[in-house]
């Protein structure tokens, strides 16, 4: 392999692994944001989720229980029976019910692609001190330090535009990851949006930009000592 042609993998492999580093802390923090139950009994305690429905919030958590047990699982449709005043009934209907089947397929699809990600990390990672040996630790902190970097640019550029306009970021997501009009629903009589109203995924956005941000921060401090250990030299 000529010496051209193995800059140009180094290059590409780099460039790969630094682009990696967004997306895997992106879709890990979503993944996390949807997992944990904090941030179901956040929402529907921030928007009275018990008093617009008549669901017990014991119910309620329960219910976000079988939503989280459902992306986890080989379940085809999501089937939520809870006590609404009084009567133990199916929560959401057949158009809602269709339309979790997309929002699970998607949601998998991110869970996936955190996997895959992080094997690809921790492989080149791996390979990386197989190759360079202890070497490979400075090389290795400007990569991640990089990777940072571009992950608070994008992160907070993302945050920014959802403070300003939200609603129209997400609609922008519903248009371009759904092929049909299945998220259409009705807020005033379908409970899936009464139950989870658009504040409350602005809320989980705020989250994973947040989680990311810090993240993203840690990533970056090699590069902050380096620079840091410069400036003391130069004085």
């Amino acid at each position: 392999m000529t010496y051209r042609l193995k800059l140009f993998f180094k290059i590409l492999l780099t460039s790969i692994f630094i682009l990696c580093i967004p997306v895997f802390l992106v879709t890990s923090n979503v993944r996390w944001v949807i997992d944990t139950p904090l941030l179901y009994s956040y929402g529907f305690d921030k928007y009275d989720t018990a008093a617009r429905t008549g669901i017990e919030r014991p119910e309620l958590i329960k219910a976000g229980k079988l939503f989280r047990d459902y992306f986890n699982n080989d379940q085809e449709l999501l089937q939520v029976r809870v006590v609404q005043n009084g009567v133990l009934r199916n929560l959401y209907n057949a158009k809602e019910i269709a339309h979790m089947v997309d929002v699970k397929d998607l949601v998998q699809g991110v869970f996936d692609t955190q996997i895959y990600l992080g094997i690809f990390l921790a492989t080149f990672v791996g390979l990386g001190f197989l190759i360079y040996r202890l070497k490979w630790l400075r090389i290795l902190g400007e990569l991640i330090a990089l990777g940072g970097m571009l992950t608070l640019a994008l992160v907070v550029f993302v945050g920014l535009l959802s403070l300003i306009g939200f609603d129209k970021l997400f609609l922008a997501f519903h248009i371009i990851s759904f092929d049909n009009n299945l998220w259409q629903l009705d807020p005033r009589r379908d409970m899936l949006l009464i139950m989870f109203p658009e504040g409350f995924f602005f809320d989980a956005t705020m989250w994973i930009v947040g989680a990311t941000v810090v993240q993203a921060g840690i990533l970056c401090l090699y590069k902050c000592w380096i620079w840091m250990k410069k400036l003391r030299l130069k004085i």
